[in-house]
């Protein structure tokens, strides 16, 4: 059982008291708020949940898992991230107030819930691509894909069990109803295993080669998204190395990644070409396009990370990228990569 600790007694602490209260897996162990009158703070008494005007006495608890804030408080944030025990995971700031924002509005059934869960991840997953710079994002994105995305439809499907168990004797009909759409979700959640552990390392690339690889890619992305992808290629793969393989795959995946986020493209194109001294790949997209210059990807917002990630492996590689774009015009990503006979693999 996971003891947790709410900071803030407003909608949102309101919220997660009434989502965790009845969870045989969770137990509230202090809702703290400065407003004595705050409506969680009512709720919990209601509840014979400790409260405490003082939240810093939750984080001293050797009874704390789990602290979750819920106030917006940027100086609450610092103090939980500098002065939490060991052991003690914390969930604050813009995802706790994703959370308890998304969760309020569909608290009336177990499904809902589930279906929240579910919006939840996606927004979160957004969240953390659009703060971590390019290298680390890479990587915060795989830890999110198990956590906030495999995770999360764990927990509905726990949920769902929990409705079948309550139903099971006094609607068996619709429990085997229920039981189905479990087992379509759990396909799904195995599915999703699978497409994690695809991207931590394509392993296609080391077996079957680059092309087969973008193929595996390219239907989950169509599933994923509904955006329809068309793939030309020529020429032998035999010449490009591995790492070079590696490097290409996820300049597409980077490029895919920038038009699903952006581009509210119906389309795109990827094209390969292998020469026996060079390879040159382009993405093309159909969708709104921006007024692109070389100066973007010096530029320090969020948006531009996508783009410092794909140059930078192209100039490893010793190549260059090229990004066309201008309003209502799309979006074209043009790499071009020499292959020395020395880096054949």
């Amino acid at each position: 059982m996971t003891n947790v600790a709410i900071i803030g007694g407003g909608r949102g602490g309101t919220s997660l008291i009434e989502i965790f209260y009845n969870d045989p897996l969770v137990r509230i162990v202090g809702v703290a708020d400065i407003d004595k009158n705050a409506p969680g703070i009512r709720l919990a008494r209601k509840l014979k949940i400790p409260v405490t005007l003082d939240y810093q006495k939750l984080l001293k608890s050797k009874k704390v898992d789990l602290v979750i804030d819920v106030t917006g408080d940027k100086a609450v944030e610092e103090i939980l991230l500098t002065s939490r025990r060991p052991g003690v995971a914390v969930i604050g700031g813009p995802s706790a107030m994703f959370m308890w924002q998304l969760i309020e509005e569909r608290i009336k059934s177990k499904e809902e819930i589930e279906r929240h869960l579910l919006e939840y991840q996606s927004l979160y997953r957004l969240y953390v691509k659009e703060v971590e710079l390019a290298i680390a994002e890479e990587r915060t994105r795989i830890a999110c894909d198990i956590h906030d995305g495999l995770v999360q439809t764990l927990v509905g499907l726990n949920y769902r069990l929990d409705y079948c168990a309550d139903q099971l004797n006094k609607n068996p009909a619709l429990t085997l109803q229920s039981i189905q759409e479990t087992k379509v979700l759990l396909k799904e959640a195995i599915s999703e295993a699978r497409e994690v552990i695809f991207n931590l390392r394509p392993i296609y690339l080391d077996r079957a080669g680059l092309l087969p690889s973008v193929k595996k890619y390219l239907k989950t992305y169509e599933r994923q998204y509904q955006i329809e992808t068309h793939l030309e290629n020529a020429g032998n793969e035999g010449a490009v190395p591995l790492q070079a393989k590696i490097f290409i795959f996820r300049i597409v995946q980077e490029a895919l990644a920038n038009v699903q986020r952006h581009a509210r493209a119906k389309q795109v194109w990827i094209k390969l070409d292998i020469r026996p001294k060079r390879l040159t790949a382009a993405i093309i997209d159909d969708g709104v396009g921006f007024d692109f210059s070389p100066n973007e990807v010096d530029r320090t917002d969020s948006n531009s990370f996508g783009l410092k990630s794909i140059m930078e492996r192209a100039r490893l590689l010793g190549g260059k990228a090229e990004i066309v774009s201008r309003k209502g015009q799309g979006t074209q990503v043009r790499i071009e990569v020499p292959l020395s006979k020395e880096k054949r693999g």
